[in-house]
């Protein structure tokens, strides 16, 4: 089976669970971190004792990136999928590209998981969102265009050779 034949509904939920997964363990993280802020043994001692301030602060961080996932899990839920074929690349695209080098990728191009990789009939596959430059080069883009993406580690051109 190609890249090309992949089903973009188990990408998707494959990405969910990725991101549902990672709500989890962070949400138990966040908890004991806000469990910790609160206990007898951060009380400040001395004026100088910074113990509860720094408890704290890592559980209000804790507590917004639990709500930055959560939002994420949720608009992943409502993302309708759209097929592409000869259409410009757009929100739930599935595509596939080749570098200079001749090296294929294929990405996911999502609103939220950027960066998350997810392995399907043994192909893996890279969530973009439209924000990422790689993301943002191959939006509206078309199977045979060229996307030219400035990374820190240089110019990179990929050929987009199909989209689903």
């Amino acid at each position: 089976m190609g890249a090309r034949t992949l089903d973009k509904r188990q990408v998707l939920r494959l990405l969910r669970q990725r991101l549902a997964a990672q709500l989890e363990t962070l949400t138990a993280s966040q908890q004991a971190a806000q469990s910790g802020a609160t206990h007898d043994e951060t009380r400040q001692e001395h004026p100088k004792d910074t113990r509860a301030i720094e408890a704290q602060y890592l559980a209000r961080g804790l507590a917004d990136r639990v709500e930055t996932l959560r939002a994420g899990v949720t608009t992943l839920a409502a993302l309708r999928l759209s097929s592409f074929g000869d259409d410009e690349i757009g929100l739930s695209a599935l595509i596939g590209v080749r570098d200079e080098a001749g090296q294929p990728a294929v990405y996911f191009l999502v609103p939220v998981g950027g960066g998350e990789t997810v392995h399907v009939d043994g192909h893996a596959v890279q969530a973009l969102t439209p924000v990422s430059p790689i993301g943002r080069a191959l939006l509206e883009k078309q199977v045979g265009d060229e996307a030219a993406v400035d990374l820190p580690s240089g110019r990179v051109r990929l050929v987009v050779e199909w989209v689903a």
